[in-house]
């Protein structure tokens, strides 16, 4: 009888999927990203924002972007993963439902979250798992 690959799913931030296309992640094809339906947005925000600051050229900005754009990735914006989003920013006081969109859908879709963000790390310590990048990626 053969046996069956555990797929892997990982929920990512804007910081996260900017950095992977930076850097050239490939993720192993047994994993599976999934993330909050307003990443490319916020992803692309990211992106102004460092073209603003002069840190990176605004041709640059926007081929990251299409490569963002081209990522396969499981996008959630469903009325259950919004509430769960609500809830854990009313519970934990945050003024923001971006971190908490992020540990819901990693709460109810994923079975780690990777973040390249400190502060999201930080928040995510004790509501659910958390791995690195190095976990997405295809051994070289």
């Amino acid at each position: 009888m053969p046996t069956l690959e555990r797929v892997t799913r990982y929920a990512i931030d804007a910081p996260t999927v900017v950095y992977l296309v930076d850097e050239g992640v490939s993720v192993h094809p047994d994993h599976r990203l999934v993330a909050p339906g307003s990443i490319r947005l916020n992803a692309l925000g990211l992106l102004l924002a460092q073209v603003r600051a002069g840190r990176r050229a605004e041709g640059d900005a926007l081929r990251c972007h299409e490569k963002i754009t081209a990522m396969k990735m499981r996008l959630l914006s469903d009325r259950v993963s919004r509430r769960a989003a609500w809830r854990i920013a009313v519970e934990h006081g945050w003024d923001c439902l971006e971190d908490g969109e992020c540990l819901a859908i990693a709460t109810l879709q994923a079975d780690a979250l990777v973040t390249v963000d400190q502060d999201l790390a930080a928040r995510a310590k004790g509501l659910v798992r958390l791995a690195s990048v190095r976990d997405l990626e295809v051994p070289g």
